[in-house]
């Protein structure tokens, strides 16, 4: 996946993220809706950390298309 690829894709995950945020003002959010917004917010630390990846082995003259998905169990492990 491209960088831009990806930056579609994460473009696409912030704007469910926001109409679920939105939603949850006033009235919250279903039991589905809180899943899929973890879902969502998992998926976009999925796309940062490729993202991420993929810029570092530019930077360091490697090929960015070996950067791969990690698990969410490793991603959502990072320490900020």
């Amino acid at each position: 996946m491209a960088d831009g690829d990806i930056l579609s894709r994460i473009d696409e995950l912030v704007s469910v993220e926001h109409e679920l945020r939105a939603r949850a003002i006033g009235s919250g959010l279903s039991s589905d809706d809180r899943s899929r917004l973890a879902s969502v917010e998992q998926q976009l630390d999925q796309c940062w950390d490729l993202l991420r990846q993929r810029r570092a082995r530019v930077e360091f003259d490697e090929d960015p298309d070996g950067a791969t998905t990690r698990p969410i169990s490793e991603v959502e492990g990072y320490r900020q």
